[in-house]
C-alpha cells in the first residue's frame, strides 16, 4: 500500500523552489530568508534545509554577503552537473603539482605552475561508470580538495570559486583500458573504452578545466543530432535506468 504521510515542509518548499527555478524565475537571485520564512509561514530552520537540499542538487549557489542565487550552469554543461548528482563518485586520489608541458598548453599556463589533479571514479547503482582526471589551476581549486569533490560535481565547485563557466570543448575517441583503469571499472585490461577530453572556459575564454574521462560504453552513450538551420540536440544515457538529456 503507498504511504500517505504528508511531505515535510521542507521538502515541499524545495519542490515549489526548484519548479520555479525550472521555469526561469529568481534570474537576479532568491529571495532572502526572512521572504521566504514569511511566504510559507515557516521556521528560518524549515527555509535553511529546503535552500540546502537545492544547493546539494546544484541547483543554486548560497554566497555569504551575496544572497542566494541560481547557478549559472544551463544547457549542456548544467545536465552534466545533473547527470554528476545521479551517480556516485569515489575520489581516488587528489594532490597540487607542477604542470606538465600538456597540461600547462591546455590551461595556458606556464609549465611547472602548480595544479590540482584529481582522480574520480563515478559509479551507477550497476557498477562503475567512468574513470575521470581533472586538472584545474591550484589558484582556482584553492577553496576545494577531497571531501568538497566526493560531495559535489566539480563544475558547481568551480563556480562557488567564483568563476563563471562560459562553454567547453569537447571530444569523443577510443582508448584501450589499461591495469589500472580496468581495475577501477570492472573491465578486463585491454577493453574498448570511450576516451572524453573536454576543456572548460570562463566567460572572458579562459581555460579553467581540462578533463580527461574513460567510459565504460555499455553504460554510457552519447547521442546528437545536426540541423541544416543549426539546431544541434545531443544526449547522453548513462545505463539503462540513469539518463541525463541534454539539450
Amino acid at each position: 500500500m503507498a504511504s500517505t504521510l504528508p511531505l515535510p515542509k521542507y521538502h515541499r518548499i524545495y519542490l515549489i523552489l526548484r519548479e520555479q527555478l525550472q521555469e526561469g524565475r529568481f534570474a537576479t537571485g532568491l529571495p532572502g530568508e526572512l521572504v521566504l520564512m514569511r511566504q510559507f509561514t515557516v521556521a528560518r530552520v524549515t527555509v535553511r534545509k529546503a535552500l540546502a537540499q537545492l544547493a546539494a542538487e546544484g541547483l543554486i549557489l548560497r554566497e555569504p554577503g551575496r544572497g542566494t542565487r541560481p547557478t549559472r550552469l544551463t544547457g549542456l554543461l548544467g545536465n552534466l552537473v545533473s547527470m554528476g548528482l545521479r551517480t556516485t563518485v569515489n575520489v581516488i586520489d587528489v594532490e597540487t603539482l607542477s604542470a606538465s608541458a600538456t597540461v600547462a598548453a591546455a590551461l595556458r599556463i606556464a609549465p611547472g605552475d602548480l595544479v590540482q589533479k584529481a582522480v574520480r571514479v563515478r559509479s551507477t547503482r550497476e557498477g562503475p561508470l567512468s574513470h575521470i582526471t581533472t586538472h584545474v589551476s591550484a589558484e582556482v581549486a584553492r577553496r576545494f580538495g577531497r571531501r568538497e569533490l566526493a560531495r559535489r560535481p566539480i563544475l558547481v565547485l568551480l563556480e562557488e570559486s567564483g568563476v563563471n563557466v562560459g562553454r567547453a570543448e569537447q571530444s569523443i575517441s577510443a582508448k584501450l583500458a589499461d591495469a589500472d583503469v580496468a581495475r577501477h571499472l570492472d573491465v578486463a585490461v585491454g577493453s574498448a573504452l570511450l576516451a572524453v577530453r573536454r576543456l572548460v572556459y570562463d566567460e572572458q575564454d579562459r581555460p579553467v578545466q581540462w578533463l580527461h574521462g574513460l567510459y565504460r560504453p555499455d553504460r554510457y552513450e552519447y547521442e546528437m543530432q545536426l540541423s541544416h538551420i543549426g539546431g544541434i540536440d545531443a544526449k547522453v544515457w548513462v545505463s539503462r535506468d540513469w539518463s541525463a538529456q541534454f539539450h
